[in-house]
């Protein structure tokens, strides 16, 4: 007889409003089923045109973007964002403090004028903020609609790099504790209960080099793409799930397959 799976818990969740900006910790949220996480990668900061049309929405790689893979100074940036007003700060050393509603133009280009100066001769621009519209997002992934990173899964690769990795590398929405390391990458297809919620997983996550930057100080200082292949034989952190029954998920929530 199969052991069973080990019942997680959620210890923490993160939103990221601004794509490739500062990762938001939330006590608990509302899923929704058939929806991405809550004001999650809402708004994306194009570097250059990116072709992207808010009356056809389609999805767009990050790399037409402000991102980590593509411009690790995005992590000196410290955003956040009240979605009740749409007031965004931003903060950087050696900059001044930007505030400004994304909701209007006079809020976008002031935004975009900070990051400007900010990131300098790193970008190919013009810069322009952009929003998701409906419930539209500004994911990797067009399956990518709540991601789930497993802490053990983290720690293996830090043993392995024999270093520490801050889990804010991989970016996910929700970061459980309790399940085996890697265990994840063999449930697709899988029904998992979040919380209140109910979802599927959708695949494991592929990676990209936006996990070498440390968040903290902006630099690529860890191939992680590569060690993950050298180590494991496979480039995965985490899982994509989609929400098939909503519900409030809170940190200390259990997680596991059903």
């Amino acid at each position: 007889m199969q052991a069973p799976t080990p019942q997680a818990s959620i210890v923490s969740l993160y939103r990221h409003p601004v794509k490739g900006f500062t990762p938001e910790r939330l006590a608990a949220a509302q899923l929704v089923a058939g929806e991405c996480f809550p004001c999650d990668r809402l708004y994306a900061v194009e570097d250059g045109p990116s072709g992207f049309d808010p009356d056809v929405p389609a999805h767009i790689s990050k790399m037409k973007f402000t991102v980590l893979a593509k411009i690790p100074a995005v992590a000196m940036a410290r955003t956040a964002y009240d979605d009740a007003t749409g007031l965004l700060t931003a903060s950087a050393q050696g900059q001044p403090d930007f505030a400004g509603d994304l909701r209007g133009e006079p809020g976008r280009r002031g935004f975009e004028a900070w990051l400007e100066a900010l990131l300098g001769d790193a970008i190919r621009g013009p810069l322009r903020v952009v929003e998701g519209p409906g419930d539209y997002r500004f994911m990797d992934s067009r399956s990518g609609y709540v991601s789930i990173v497993n802490l053990a899964s983290v720690r293996d690769l830090a043993a392995k790099l024999a270093r520490p990795v801050d889990p804010l590398r991989f970016r996910a929405n929700l970061y459980v504790e309790g399940w085996p390391a890697w265990i994840e990458n063999d449930w697709t297809g899988h029904a998992l209960r979040v919380g209140a919620a109910r979802a599927q997983v959708l695949k494991p996550i592929v990676r990209c080099a936006a996990i070498h930057v440390d968040p903290v100080t902006a630099q690529r200082d860890i191939e992680m793409v590569k060690a993950l292949f050298d180590h494991y034989g496979h480039m995965f952190c985490g899982i994509y799930m989609k929400v098939e029954e909503g519900g409030t998920v809170r940190e200390g929530d259990g997680v596991g397959l059903v």
